[in-house]
């Protein structure tokens, strides 16, 4: 099912959300100057054959990886785009930035962090040519255990631009890109190191919003290929290095996210028992969620309750020397299992640029550039807000969407499952259409996690972006 390209504007939600339309003159001035002019380094790494992974339509490429086999274990080079090297503190770009804090996401477009002649260009890791980077290089076991970390400013080249299903359809034959041939293996040890640390991963697949070829905007869900897991261990690891160096310094800023209370996983452990979902009383969260996959309905409610295990992400800026340093609690990323930072998209994310920057000054034992210090604990609220309205501008988008979908099936009856109940009521919930790949609030008797119902659609209103769903007699 699908909607007519005339029926949603996504350029009106943007503007109703105050999301900016166009680089001001004197920035794009600034992103043309500063890539003309590029950075001098006296030190290459061009003797690794990079590759990015991506998606395919992606241009914006902040990282590189080469992972090769040593000494039992592995080695793993993580080159990121080096944007402090184009930004000049202070400059047009620079102030933008902070504007935006975040690269934003629509269906029918993309507005960036910054201009694309930098982000998609000049700075991006884009293959066959030489780009200036900050590499990460991880030494580890044959366990996968870290056992050395090293960074530098380098020049370096990608030989090629991979995307996910490329890479996995590789890995499924048999003929992986030799750059990442250890890829696989690698990155599920390291998943099942965060599964012991108890990191929390929600296995819940992508709602998308694409437009076919005929114009027309289709909702789906798009499960993760094992590829894009095993890839993202490799951006984890490098957050939790630079997590661990900021730490060890006393300055840096981390993204954080607090473990579940007590209370909050004795709640979820009664889900799990009202759904069937076997449970056993030694068994973390983490483990118990990496034996679902939302297959059946009962699953599919208890992944969907599992993300009130997650709440209260935010940023935590620190600094020893004035006396400003994190507590345990301000330290924690329950996704994550350890501490954790945000380093490896510094095209897409303004914090990147200064908690880079920052961790290279520790690791090579000199003071932190002032203009990097100085606004570590403007960060935070800057991210906040950049954050907030990436999820304001996706959740409106989705809204829209799946209105837009239903807006011609007011009064039809499709099969759902019961995937979230009000508290205290049988009577309000959230049911999943799953073969519309719609999430729509539902009145109605007698609702219970986990029951397939069938439901009428009362109301699709594209121009409030609402849905509503009632249990049908």
């Amino acid at each position: 099912m699908h909607t007519s390209a005339a029926v949603l504007s996504f350029e009106a939600i943007r503007t109703e959300l105050g999301v900016p339309q166009q680089f001001p003159a004197e920035v794009l001035d600034d992103a043309r100057a500063s890539v003309e002019r590029g950075p001098q380094y006296e030190h290459s790494r061009l003797d690794l054959p990079f590759v990015t992974i991506d998606p395919p339509t992606s241009m914006d490429l902040d990282q590189a990886v080469h992972i090769e086999r040593s000494d039992g274990g592995y080695l793993v080079h993580y080159a990121i785009a080096d944007v402090a090297a184009f930004v000049r503190p202070d400059a047009a770009m620079d102030i933008e930035s902070w504007k935006r804090g975040v690269t934003l996401y629509s269906p029918d477009t993309r507005t960036p962090l910054y201009p694309p002649q930098l982000s998609e260009n000049g700075a991006s890791l884009l293959p066959d040519t030489d780009r200036p980077a900050l590499v990460w290089a991880f030494t580890l076991d044959a366990s996968g255990a870290l056992t050395d970390v090293d960074l530098r400013r380098r020049v370096v080249r990608s030989i090629a631009k991979l995307s996910y299903a490329q890479v996995q359809d590789d890995i499924d034959g048999g003929s992986v890109h030799p750059s990442i041939e250890p890829l696989a293996q690698l990155g599920q040890i390291l998943v099942g190191q965060a599964r012991d640390r108890g990191a929390i991963e929600l296995p819940i697949p992508d709602q998308e919003v694409s437009q076919g070829s005929d114009g027309a905007w289709r909702l789906s869900f798009r499960a993760q290929l094992p590829v894009e897991r095993w890839n993202a261990q490799i951006s984890l690891l490098t957050g939790r290095a630079a997590a661990q160096l900021m730490l060890t310094a006393g300055v840096g800023m981390l993204r954080t996210l607090p473990v579940p209370n007590e209370q909050a996983v004795a709640r979820f452990r009664s889900v799990a028992s009202s759904l069937g979902i076997a449970w056993q009383p030694d068994v973390s969260p983490a483990e118990v969620l990496s034996t679902v996959d939302g297959s059946t309905p009962a699953e599919a409610a208890f992944i969907d309750e599992a993300a009130s295990l997650l709440r209260g992400s935010g940023y935590t800026a620190f600094d020893a020397a004035s006396g400003d340093g994190p507590t345990a609690g301000e330290t924690a990323h329950a996704g994550v299992g350890a501490p954790y930072a945000h380093v490896t998209a510094p095209l897409r994310r303004l914090a990147d640029r200064y908690v880079n920057e920052t961790c290279l000054a520790i690791h090579e034992g000199r003071e932190i550039d002032g203009w990097a210090r100085d606004r570590l604990s403007e960060l935070p609220a800057a991210m906040s807000a950049g954050d907030r309205r990436d999820n304001e501008l996706e959740r409106a988008c989705l809204d829209a969407a799946e209105a837009a979908v239903l807006s011609g099936q007011v009064g039809a009856v499709f099969d759902g499952v019961v995937v979230d109940i009000e508290t205290g009521t049988s009577m309000n919930g959230t049911v999943l259409l799953g073969d519309l790949a719609i999430r729509a609030t539902c009145t109605g008797p007698n609702l219970a996690l986990g029951k397939t119902v069938q439901v009428k659609v009362i109301r699709a209103d594209v121009a409030t972006r609402t849905v509503r769903l009632e249990v049908a007699t």
